[in-house]
C-alpha cells in the first residue's frame, strides 16, 4: 500500500488511479493543478512494485532545479530510499565521479533531473543513455519542448524513450500553435498511439496543405491552410491522456502560487556583481537616505531583468533568458493573462515578443505612457471572451489599482514592485467578485539575486520601500 507524503487532491489521485501501470500516458494538466506531484507519486508507486529503479526527469531550464530543490523533497516519501542528481555539464573530476558512482546499480531509487536544453548536445544524450541501462522510467515535463519533430533534442529525446518500460509527459496545453505539435509528444510516448509510420503521414491525415512559392523567387514549400479530422485525433489520444483544468479542481485553493527559476547570462553576472560591489561601497561609505537604498536595489533588480542603465541615462540591453522563460510559460498556458512588469523597458520587450509569437491583436498594454483612452478599451477588450485580446501587460503603478480584469486566471510577475501595496492591490485586479476560476501565480525569479529577496519579503509582508535600511541591505546583496 503506497503512503503518500502530501496528500492528493481529488484530481490528483484521479489521474493516477487513471495511469499508474501504464507504460505510457500523458497528463495535461494547467499550471498549478500538481501534475509534478502525480508524476512523482506514480514513480514511487512503480519503484515500490519492483517495476523501476531508476527515473529521468527532463525539463526547461527554469523548472529542472525546483524537482531537485522542491518537488522531490516535498512529494517523495520519506520511507523510500533515494539518491537524486542534477545534470552540470560540468568536466570536473569530482562531478563525474559522482555521475558514475551514482549510475551504479544499488537497491534506492535514482533519479536523475536534466533541462532538455542539454539533450541537444552529445555529453547530455550520452550521460542521460547511460543512465537509463535497467528498469527505468522518463518524465518529459512541459513536452511542448519537443514539438518541433526535426530539432535535435526532440530526436535525442524520442530516441531515450525507446530504451524505457515507462513513459510521461506534462504540460499545461499539449497544441500551442497546431494540432501538428502533438506528432512528437505522442511519438515519444508510444509510436502505436497515432498509428502513422512517419509524421509527414501524421501531417496528411490531420493537416490540409497547399504548395507556395517563396517570396521572391522560384523556391516551393508547403503551407498549411487548415485542419481536419481533429474529433478522430482527440478520440485517439483521449484514452492514452488525462484532462485537467484549474477551473475544475474544485478542491484548489483559490489563489495558487509558483515561481519560474531563470539563470543568469555570463553577462549579467558580471554586471551584476560590479554593481553589487560598489552597491556595497556605496552604502558602507556613507548614511543613506531610503531614496538611496531603493536606487541601489533598482540598479541590481533591472540587471536580473535583463538591461542596466548608464550614468548618461541610456538602456542597455544584456544577455538574458527572462523573456525566453516568459514565452515559454506563455506557450504551456491557455486563457486570459495578466504580465506585470516593473520597467517600462520590460514592457515594450514583452509586448513586441509576444506581438511576433502570437499576433499584434493578441495583447493590449496599460501603463503610464498608454493614452488614456486607450486604456478603457484594453480593459474592455481583455475582459470580452470573443475578443482575441489574450495578454494584458502592464506595470502595478499604473494598472494595478481599481481594475477589473476576471477574464484572467493566470497572472504572471515578469519582476515585482518593492511595494507591498502594489502587489496585493494587483494580485486582486484577477481574484475579486466576477472570477468564476482559481488565480494562479507565477514570479520569475533569479535564483540568488535581489529577486530571491523581494519575493521573500513579499511573502512575508514587508513593504521593502518603506522598511529597509542599508545595513539591511547589506546583508541582502
Amino acid at each position: 500500500m503506497y503512503k503518500f507524503k502530501t496528500k492528493p487532491y481529488e484530481h490528483q489521485s484521479d489521474a493516477l488511479k487513471k495511469c499508474w501501470n501504464k507504460e505510457s500516458f500523458a497528463v495535461f494538466a494547467e499550471m498549478g493543478t500538481g501534475k509534478t506531484k502525480i508524476a512523482l507519486d506514480n514513480a514511487c508507486i512503480l519503484y515500490n512494485k519492483g517495476k523501476i529503479d531508476r527515473l529521468l526527469v527532463v525539463a526547461p531550464k527554469g523548472a529542472y532545479m525546483t524537482w531537485v530543490e522542491k518537488e522531490i523533497p516535498t512529494h517523495v516519501p520519506d520511507y523510500i530510499d533515494r539518491d537524486v542528481l542534477a545534470w552540470k555539464p560540468s568536466t570536473s573530476v569530482k562531478y563525474q565521479a559522482q555521475s558514475r558512482q551514482f549510475r551504479e546499480h544499488g537497491y534506492k531509487l535514482k533519479i536523475f533531473v536534466m533541462n532538455v536544453e542539454a539533450l541537444s548536445t552529445k555529453k547530455g544524450l550520452r550521460n542521460a543513455a547511460l543512465f537509463l541501462i535497467g528498469r527505468s522510467m522518463m518524465i518529459v515535463d512541459e513536452s511542448t519542448t519537443i514539438k518541433n519533430p526535426q530539432a535535435k533534442r526532440t530526436k535525442n529525446i524520442l530516441a531515450l524513450g525507446k530504451e524505457t518500460k515507462y513513459r510521461r509527459i506534462l504540460t499545461g496545453s499539449p497544441v500551442t500553435k497546431s494540432p501538428l505539435d502533438l506528432w512528437a509528444q505522442m511519438d515519444f510516448l508510444d509510436p502505436e498511439i497515432l498509428g502513422q509510420s512517419s509524421y509527414y503521414a501524421f501531417r496528411t491525415r490531420y493537416a490540409v496543405m497547399i504548395t507556395s512559392n517563396a517570396a521572391g523567387g522560384t523556391h516551393t514549400y508547403q503551407r498549411v491552410v487548415r485542419f481536419k479530422n481533429l474529433k478522430e485525433l482527440g478520440q485517439i489520444i483521449s484514452p492514452h491522456s488525462y484532462r485537467i483544468l484549474k477551473k475544475e479542481c474544485l478542491d484548489l485553493p483559490d489563489k495558487v502560487y509558483t515561481k519560474r527559476e531563470v539563470e543568469l547570462s555570463d553577462e549579467q553576472k558580471e554586471a551584476y556583481n560590479d554593481m553589487k560591489a560598489d552597491a556595497i561601497a556605496v552604502l558602507k561609505g556613507q548614511s543613506m537616505t531610503a531614496l538611496n537604498v531603493l536606487t541601489q536595489l533598482i540598479r541590481l533588480h533591472q540587471i536580473t531583468c535583463g538591461h542596466m542603465k548608464t550614468d548618461a541615462g541610456h538602456t542597455i540591453d544584456l544577455k538574458s533568458s527572462r523573456i525566453d522563460e516568459l514565452m515559454q510559460i506563455l506557450g504551456e498556458t491557455t486563457g486570459k493573462v495578466i504580465i506585470w512588469a516593473n520597467y517600462i523597458h520590460d514592457i515594450e520587450k514583452i509586448e513586441a515578443n509576444i506581438a511576433l509569437e502570437f499576433g499584434e491583436d493578441s495583447l493590449c498594454t496599460y501603463y503610464g505612457a498608454t493614452p488614456a483612452d486607450k486604456r478603457q478599451a484594453c480593459i474592455n477588450n481583455f475582459q470580452d471572451p470573443e475578443s482575441p485580446v489574450r495578454f494584458f501587460i502592464g506595470n502595478t503603478q499604473t494598472g494595478g489599482y481599481g481594475i477589473t480584469l476576471t477574464e484572467a486566471a493566470t497572472v504572471i510577475y515578469y519582476s515585482n514592485s518593492y511595494d507591498l501595496e502594489k502587489r496585493i492591490q494587483s494580485e486582486d485586479r484577477a481574484h475579486r467578485i466576477g472570477q468564476k476560476n482559481k488565480v494562479l501565480y507565477i514570479d520569475l525569479v533569479a535564483k540568488g539575486t535581489v529577486d530571491e529577496k523581494i519575493i521573500q519579503s513579499l511573502r512575508n509582508k514587508v513593504n521593502i520601500a518603506n522598511e529597509i535600511n542599508g545595513e539591511e541591505l547589506i546583508s541582502w546583496i
